[in-house]
């Protein structure tokens, strides 16, 4: 692993905010690196405001959008709400449909099958509304490419609103309204909205023309933030107000299929890294064993007992994508090493009785091993389909986009995507893709990252300087969780390795004789054990967290990383 310190700060700015908010050298030289340099900055980032959200009429198409919902509900129409299978579109089709429920009944939900009907809007789908009397569908976190299924749609005389937040073709669907800060011709001030996200736009649009409040629209926000966390978008600008109320939502009053959740996994407050692996990979689950629709009827679900008995269902789909990402990963382990492309830049591999539900995870899992742009595929139906994942600062989207010869279609984010091939062009398509990243791929984007913001002394490590910390959350891309680095560290004595074979790494780190030892906990560090043992010195990069056991709280360093000194 590379290690990169950030650069230090302008000194003169770390010293006027230190004076300015009265906090010490550390937290000030952490707050300047991003880019909080004055009290008003310091103020808006450790308590946001909802008045900080645009103006959603920024956004085009949203005056039309909003004409349209109003006319269907004075008309008494048929509405449906359509979203993608995985956390942000579940997410987005509970929020959309608890709020327009609370004002109309004739409003209906529909997630495609993913094996059935796969990704975004469907001819199924279509057909549905047809047959059910739907002239309205709310498409959420899909459709932007959807020009031929919209084309269908209106054959139907249904009209469709989308939001979604994916990256647009050459043209935009003939879509009644089409919400979408990617959009070129749109001049949203905020581009990194999810799904769920744009979705809220709307519904903040709708609640306006009928004199309500965002803050009235606080119950909503646990979704938004969930469906931010799991969907990887940065948490800056928008993103960080909405995940900030959104995570008091889940802490203080969450909803009933949430709190069903939660209770499987007590404690005493939940973070944007809770909602990544607690909440997100159950929601997901559902899409990628069962269906997406499980996932909605639990997050609109207003029984406790009923969500509860959901919640155990859902958990057993989870326990079942465990198994079988587990399995795959190995298996697609063993296709590189059978097929010698350990040293390859690119990873695509297939297999066609591989789960389609779980490949976007065993990307994921694969790049920990090979460290490259990985594909997954498995066969679906006289086609081949799979997902896509990328590294740090490599453009996946892109690098598709110039293998799209070779596919029926593809659509994603420039570090996660999916495509459709037929069968015949496999070994052209993995040739392709091998050639484009070989030529467009950086030597360092081959070895992965990672920053750190500052070396400190082990003696600086205190319960208040954790505290503080916890407030510049809520943390993900764009605003990580502080990492930090010190030398000349030795372990007291007492490291072993814990967990399924060893994986991880218990030690007790100190520095010399000042302030005593730390307990530290490095995942998937077993490896390392050799570097500290005998009480060598090592040096550590870390992140500072708490650990709670039997009742207990203390603090506990997070090892990201070990080398010798």
């Amino acid at each position: 692993m590379r290690w990169t310190l950030k650069p230090k700060p302008d000194y003169d700015k770390v010293c006027s905010i230190q004076e300015a908010i009265k906090v010490d050298p550390i937290l000030a030289t952490l707050l300047v690196q991003r880019g909080i340099e004055t009290y008003e900055d310091a103020r808006m980032f450790f308590r946001p405001e909802l008045s900080q959200l645009h103006d959603p009429y920024l956004m085009r198409d949203m005056e039309k959008a909003v004409r349209r919902i109003e006319k269907a509900i004075s008309e008494e129409e048929n509405i449906m709400v359509y979203g993608d299978y995985d956390v942000d579109g579940t997410t987005a089709v509970a929020m959309m449909t608890s709020f327009l429920r609370e004002r109309y009944d004739r409003v209906t939900t529909y997630i495609p099958d993913r094996y059935g009907e796969g990704y975004g809007i469907s001819f199924k789908g279509i057909d549905y509304a047809h047959d059910n009397e739907i002239t309205l569908i709310i498409a959420l976190d899909c459709g932007i490419k959807a020009i031929d299924k919209i084309d269908y749609a209106l054959e139907r005389e249904i009209d469709f609103i989308i939001c979604d937040h994916h990256k647009p073709g050459d043209n935009i669907p003939r879509a009644t309204a089409v919400l979408n800060p990617k959009r070129p011709d749109c001049e949203y001030p905020f581009k990194e909205l999810c799904g769920c996200g744009v979705g809220f736009k709307l519904i903040q649009a709708l609640s306006a023309k009928h004199d309500e409040t965002t803050a009235d629209l606080t119950p909503l926000l646990d979704l938004v933030a969930i469906a931010i966390a799991a969907d990887i978008v940065p948490i800056t600008g928008e993103n960080r107000t909405l995940a900030y109320f959104g995570l008091q939502v889940v802490n203080q009053i969450p909803r009933p299929g949430i709190q069903a959740i939660l209770s499987q996994k007590k404690k005493p407050y939940y973070n944007t890294t809770d909602l990544v692996f607690i909440i997100a990979p159950r929601i997901n689950a559902a899409g990628r064993m069962k269906h997406g629709q499980y996932a909605v009827d639990l997050l609109l679900e207003n029984d406790a007992d009923q969500a509860t008995k959901m919640a155990q269902e859902i958990d057993g789909f989870n326990a079942e994508r465990k198994t079988q990402d587990k399995e795959i990963t190995k298996q697609a382990l063993a296709c590189i090493e059978d097929n010698e492309e350990q040293d390859d830049y690119s990873t695509v591999v297939y297999s066609p009785n591989w789960h389609k539900g779980v490949l976007g995870i065993v990307a994921s899992r694969l790049i920990e091993t090979y460290y490259r742009p990985t594909i997954v595929l498995t066969k679906s139906g006289d086609q081949i389909t799979g997902s896509a994942r990328s590294v740090k600062g490599f453009d996946i989207y892109d690098a598709l986009d110039k293998c799209s010869g070779f596919l029926e279609q593809f659509g994603g984010h420039k570090y996660a995507a999916g495509m459709t091939l037929k069968a015949e062009n496999y070994h052209k398509f993995k040739e392709a893709f091998e050639h484009v990243v070989k030529e467009n791929i950086k030597d360092h984007q081959r070895v992965p990252e990672l920053a750190i913001d500052l070396q400190i002394d082990l003696k600086h490590v205190s319960p208040r300087l954790f505290r503080i910390l916890s407030q510049f959350g809520p943390f993900g891309p764009g605003n990580m969780r502080p990492v930090f680095m010190s030398s000349d560290l030795n372990d007291s004595g007492y490291a072993r390795l814990v967990g399924e074979e060893g994986r991880h790494l218990k030690l007790s780190v100190e520095h010399g004789q000042t302030n005593g030892a730390l307990n530290a906990i490095g995942f998937n560090l077993g490896k390392r054990f050799d570097l500290i043992s005998d009480k060598k010195p090592f040096k550590a990069a870390f992140t500072i967290d708490e650990n709670h056991w039997n009742g207990r709280t203390e603090l506990q360093l997070k090892i990201r990383d070990i080398k010798p000194c």
